[in-house]
């Protein structure tokens, strides 16, 4: 008996091809489309506007004037006693603490009395627990990322935390994951209250790195789409500046009580490019209610002469060495560096040969 072919009809392979489609979309579109940006949600607002009230609140009754730093105050019983202001370590990262050892080095410098340590970590990020002086330090945290102003409400987090735990922190320093001392506490503490280093209003100064000449200003105030920040944020009164900085408890709270230019700078970037919400909002915040409280620099040093998609130079451990402490040290202010990044979790066992030597031998 003959085989009789019929002809398949058209639309079966059409039909198949569009079932596929959904499929095949899922595994290949992550690689050539932009990842999805984070926005600040409802919920993490709120929580954040609750947390953001407690401190103002408990803050409103404290002086931040450095009268209230200064020692030699009398108690109730009549015995003198001596106020000594705190620095508030602010480590915001999306992994390990690589350099704890480090880290707790520098600590175990001085007494735990006058330093407080904060860890924001990305909770979608495994993080190995840290132990020693870093054991549960970490903060209640929100996802972050990149080009987003995720990594603002971070900071806004760390910060607000920092001034409700404890009315002796003085000082607010934010570094990474991938930053390190260049100096020994001591040295750093010495520095910040140095009360020749105040400012004219009599208060401790922020150093925070805040420029109006950027070569991207421009399209960087315009990642929203153009004209988008007036007329809370005029052009003229847009900064930029690198998104580490340590700030006076003046300053944080300050940060934290801010709501007009938040509502702006919370909004999702259109140029994804030339978005980086955390280099730009506390900067202009800060320039536009308080620019002579600002040294106008930042105390973390970074090398850009080779970034790659907007990061900044890695160091490896092949670069490490006394020499590149001492470079990285010397700055075009009259001050010198306090703090390094971006290096590579290698870089460990390094830079621990020299710590003692070298890094904490002032």
């Amino acid at each position: 008996m003959p085989i009789v072919s019929y002809p398949s009809s058209p639309l079966i392979p059409t039909l198949t091809l569009l079932l596929c489609l959904p499929v095949l979309f899922y595994f290949i579109a992550p690689s050539f489309l932009p990842p999805r940006r984070l926005t600040i949600t409802a919920p993490d607002e709120f929580d954040d506007l609750s947390l953001f009230h407690k401190a103002i609140s408990l803050s409103s009754s404290t002086s931040t004037s450095v009268k209230s730093h200064l020692p030699s105050t009398k108690s109730r019983l009549g015995s003198t006693s001596t106020f000594r202001p705190k620095i508030a370590f602010l480590f915001l990262t999306n992994s390990d603490l690589y350099f704890i050892p480090l880290w707790e080095k520098f600590f175990n410098q001085t007494r735990p009395s006058l330093y407080n340590i904060y860890v924001h970590a990305d909770p979608s990020v495994k993080i190995t627990p840290p132990t020693g002086v870093f054991a549960d330090k970490f903060i209640p945290s929100k996802r972050t990322q990149r080009s987003s102003p995720t990594l603002i409400s971070a900071a806004r987090r760390l910060l607000a935390t920092a001034l409700l735990d404890d009315p002796s922190n003085a000082y607010f320093t934010l570094v990474s994951q991938n930053c390190i001392p260049l100096h020994s506490f001591n040295y750093l503490y010495k520095f910040l209250f140095d009360l020749h280093k105040l400012s004219k209003n009599l208060e401790y100064l922020s150093y925070i790195e805040i420029l109006s000449d950027s070569p991207t200003l421009w399209d960087r105030y315009n990642a929203r789409g153009e004209n988008v920040m007036t007329p809370e944020v005029s052009f003229d009164q847009f900064r930029v500046g690198s998104q580490f900085f340590t700030l006076s408890r003046r300053h944080a709270l300050k940060v934290i009580e801010d709501r007009r230019l938040w509502n702006k700078f919370k909004m999702p970037c259109i140029n994804v490019e030339s978005c980086y919400p955390e280099e730009h909002y506390f900067p202009t915040l800060l320039s536009m209610t308080d620019l002579e409280g600002c040294s106008q620099y930042t105390l973390t040093r970074v090398n850009w002469t080779d970034s790659v998609d907007g990061h900044p130079h890695t160091y490896n451990p092949p670069e490490v060495s006394p020499e590149l402490i001492h470079r990285l040290r010397r700055s075009n202010s009259s001050y010198s560096y306090m703090f390094a990044r971006k290096f590579s979790p290698g870089c460990l066992k390094p830079l621990m040969e020299i710590a003692d030597s070298v890094i904490f031998k002032d």
